[in-house]
Order: structure tokens, then sequence, then C-alpha cells
């Protein structure tokens, strides 16, 4: 049995590329970098040595993830490896090993600021993703209905 997982989080190198093959498909490509902590044998301190990771999103999801990833967002990326080679036209050989991603999770904001969830100005509606308020049932026993914290709440807020 053999296993082909990964999962890094770090920084997207760029911008993300939304291209569409013959066929309809929508492929989404950025890099990531990964951080290793290596000791220098010249001076013995320890210092990050940068990780450039090649990501793909095939499908659906990739045009509504383009909108959410910049250069600089901090994500969580899910995915199986994926090795390609191919031969130029001028006869130089390549090979490239890349993620093919399942699940990515923001890390920072579209503003930039640490967080888990994304920051919205006032008035800006929140992505399509998320489940309206008045969607929620409603208790029949007459409890008072508890509202949802406001999205200016991140996870360093909550006490636990």
């Amino acid at each position: 049995m053999s296993i082909n997982r990964v999962n890094i989080s770090g920084n997207l190198t760029r911008d993300p590329e939304l291209r569409m093959t013959g066929s309809g498909t929508q492929i989404l490509a950025f890099g990531v970098a990964v951080n290793d902590r290596r000791r220098n044998p010249q001076s013995g301190e320890w210092e990050d040595v940068p990780n450039f990771i090649d990501c793909v999103v095939f499908g659906a999801r990739a045009e509504p993830l383009s909108r959410f990833l910049s250069k600089g967002s901090k994500v969580a990326v899910e995915g199986k490896l994926r090795y390609s080679s191919w031969e130029t036209k001028d006869g130089q050989k390549r090979s490239k090993l890349e993620v093919v991603v399942d699940e990515v999770e923001f890390l920072s904001s579209r503003g930039g600021q640490q967080g888990g969830a994304p920051a919205y100005q006032q008035g800006q509606q929140a992505p399509s993703y998320n489940a309206p308020a008045a969607a929620a049932p409603q208790p029949s026993y007459g409890a008072p209905v508890q509202t949802p914290p406001s999205t200016d709440v991140y996870d360093e807020d909550i006490p636990f």
C-alpha cells in the first residue's frame, strides 16, 4: 500500500494564474513558499531556507479560489504530489513535482491580517459559501435566538 498525501502551509509567492483547457476545465496555478530550518555549517547558526512549491487546483473550485488568493496570502494546502516530465521544442528534458490541491485553508485575511477568517469591510457581503443567518432553524420552545458573532472576531479572541 502507498500513500500520496501532502500538507503544507506558507505564503503565496505570486498571484494565482487562472487558465482554462480546451475542454473547459478551469486550472488555477500558484506557488507556496515553505521554510525549512537548517544549521549553517560555517557559522553554526540556524537559518530559514525557503522551498518553493508549485500547486494546482482543477475544476469548479479554481475560479472562486482565485478571487480570495493573492501574493503573500498565508494558506494551508492539502493534496497529493504529481510528477510531470516533458521535452521542450529544442530537445531539453524538463520535469517538476507539484501539489494537486484538494483543500485550501486561509490562514490570513484578504487584508493581510493574521486570523483564520476573512475580514470584510462594513457593507461588504460575505462570500456565498457562508450560510445566511435567516436560514438557521428557529427554536420552537420560545428561547431567544442567538446571533452569530460579528466578522471581526478571530480565533485568537476565543478564550480556549
